[in-house]
């Protein structure tokens, strides 16, 4: 692993506050005719980075009773039988560390690595992260796919309507710095 926070105070422990109202959550899931977009709503988080041990640590809380697609139907799908929100209500990322070299200020290019917990089930992740740091404030981009077939939920496919068996997340996160 390799975690270099150049310009960082040996001891210098970070809290990244989540700002829920301005941070997003997207989905694309392809089928055969067009892309399916949607949203799910961020419903907290917080992460700390300890400098000192080079861990991040926290947690990004989603809503998974929040996603919609714009199709009603489509969504009671979703929620009842591939999300089985009423089951499994939240979608949780923890993160356990990051890998690549995180300025003190601008932007940076890391990976995230982390359990990313749906459906009632664990999954060991790494992602990668756009960030930018400033002062009191702070941004990131990540983007990655889940293989929710795979992982043990139901592919809503239909006779005449074939879908991917990956849904690709696109997240933004911003909000607050307070440095310790």
């Amino acid at each position: 692993m390799l975690f270099i926070c150049s310009g960082f105070a040996a001891s210098q422990d970070i809290a990244f506050q989540v700002d829920p109202q301005h941070s997003s959550v997207n989905f694309t899931l392809t089928d055969v005719l067009h892309n399916v977009r949607g949203s799910f709503q961020l419903k907290q988080g917080e992460l700390q980075l300890d400098s000192a041990s080079r861990r991040l640590s926290g947690e990004l809380i989603v809503d998974a009773k929040s996603g919609q697609s714009g199709n009603g139907m489509r969504d009671r799908k979703m929620q009842r039988e591939v999300l089985e929100s009423e089951r499994y209500p939240e979608i949780v990322f923890r993160p356990d560390r990051i890998d690549g070299s995180l300025a003190p200020h601008g932007k940076s290019s890391v990976r995230v690595h982390g359990v990313f917990s749906i459906h009632g089930a664990d999954h060991e992740m790494s992602v990668p992260a756009d960030v930018d740091l400033e002062p009191d404030y702070w941004n990131a981009t990540l983007h990655f796919s889940v293989p929710y077939a795979s992982w043990g939920m139901k592919n809503p496919s239909t006779l005449f309507l074939r879908v991917s068996g990956t849904v690709d997340i696109d997240v933004m996160a911003q909000g607050g710095i307070v440095r310790q």
